[in-house]
């Protein structure tokens, strides 16, 4: 039983964002009913696939709506609608990622469906959130994550100093906002179960790209100076960047007075311990040591450079996802899954659950539903509950 398993959560998400939320959801226990517009998510189509386009959806769908239910439902027919509102009487939360106001010409939006279900949780991620916590004139705009994080200011500090703002790989734009609405959600449930009271949950992508960038917030208030790009390292900490090796590159975080006491040991190099004993010192000679590193991890293996440093400065190789995929740490913490790809003979990998609990262990073990594969289990109950319901009031 999974901690999250007396949940019955509608996911009218689709892409990335929302159904990342609704994935942490369930791999928590919760039963997450993905209601797709009719075709499907739009993502269902989107490579890379096992054997041939012919599967039933590829690896991006596969990673990030495991584990939850399908049913294909038109909330612009009368009878789409009408099975939705039926769900959403016993569902516990409702989550969707539309623009401002979409749900509202379907007459689904919160207003109506709180008349269903007062103590319905209901939960929106948009680009620029949602007039109901705070009006914008961006609201309404389509939002990606490569636009979250130009506007707040993410790509401006990220690249190399002398290169274009460059976006982080992953799109955090969308997973950070993601797990953001995920907590909001559980705090809206942990209110409700004390109070009865359902409400409206908002998390925007752009507040949440603000909201990741907190450091430049307040060094911008501190100092009036705007940060910009400064490669791998940080701007008060040193050192803490990354080092070219003679097969690659290592990051070396040695900041602290016993860090870089350990790093001038192993480099063989009393002068520079002696010579920049505090943080102040080694902030404003950053340059002069920066260099001094690198020319002693410049002509040894990366490998060399960890194990003279292991357990007594913060550092590591840079490791490709094959070298990933190799580590016995990240097998021996569940973090690389195999499940079932429909219509192919192989099994894939996808990322694991990172939150792990003891008694209520996660589930991401098992794969994405095919379009609409659950529609008879979920209209079947439906219609068994409401025949349930008739016999017991006589209505």
């Amino acid at each position: 039983m999974g901690a999250l398993s007396d949940l019955r959560v509608l996911d009218l998400t689709q892409v990335l964002a929302g159904p990342y939320c609704t994935m942490l959801l369930a791999d928590l226990g919760a039963d997450v009913v993905k209601i797709e517009r009719p075709g499907g998510d739009l993502i269902r189509s989107n490579p890379p696939f096992a054997d041939s386009p012919d599967e039933p959806y590829g690896g991006y769908f596969q990673s990030v709506n495991r584990g939850k239910r399908s049913l294909e439902l038109d909330l612009g027919s009368e009878e789409g609608r009408a099975d939705f509102l039926s769900l959403v009487e016993t569902a516990d939360v409702v989550v969707e990622n539309y623009r401002a106001g979409t749900m509202e010409r379907f007459d689904l939006g919160y207003e109506t469906l709180r008349e269903h279900n007062p103590s319905l949780v209901y939960s929106a991620i948009r680009g620029f959130g949602d007039p109901r916590t705070g009006a914008t004139e961006r609201q309404g705009q389509p939002s990606f994550d490569l636009v979250a994080q130009a506007l707040s200011g993410l790509m401006e500090i990220t690249g190399e100093e002398d290169g274009p703002p460059t976006k982080v790989g992953p799109g955090v734009g969308d997973l950070f906002t993601a797990a953001l609405n995920a907590v909001g959600i559980l705090a809206a449930v942990h209110h409700r179960e004390r109070t009865g009271e359902g409400q409206f949950v908002d998390t925007a992508m752009y507040d949440s790209m603000v909201s990741l960038c907190e450091r430049t917030v307040y060094q911008y208030s501190y100092t009036g100076e705007a940060p910009t790009r400064q490669g791998n390292s940080h701007p008060t900490l040193f050192p803490y960047d990354s080092f070219e090796t003679s097969d690659g590159h290592v990051v070396i975080a040695a900041f602290g007075d016993n860090h870089w006491q350990a790093l001038c040991r192993a480099m063989d190099r009393p002068d520079l311990a002696a010579d920049y004993p505090d943080a102040s010192s080694r902030l404003q000679n950053r340059e002069t040591l920066r260099e001094a590193v690198a020319d002693w991890t410049r002509d040894r293996a990366s490998d060399a450079v960890v194990d003279a440093l292991v357990g007594e400065v913060p550092c590591e190789r840079v490791q490709t996802v094959a070298d990933v995929f190799a580590d016995p740490h990240v097998s021996d913490r569940e973090m690389l899954v195999e499940v079932e790809q429909p219509g192919s003979d192989e099994r894939v990998t996808i990322a694991g659950q990172p939150i792990k609990m003891s008694a209520t262990p996660t589930q991401p073990g098992r794969r994405a539903p095919l379009l609409n594969e659950h529609r008879a289990e979920l209209l079947g109950e439906r219609r068994s509950e409401t025949r349930e319901t008739t016999e017991t009031t006589g209505r």
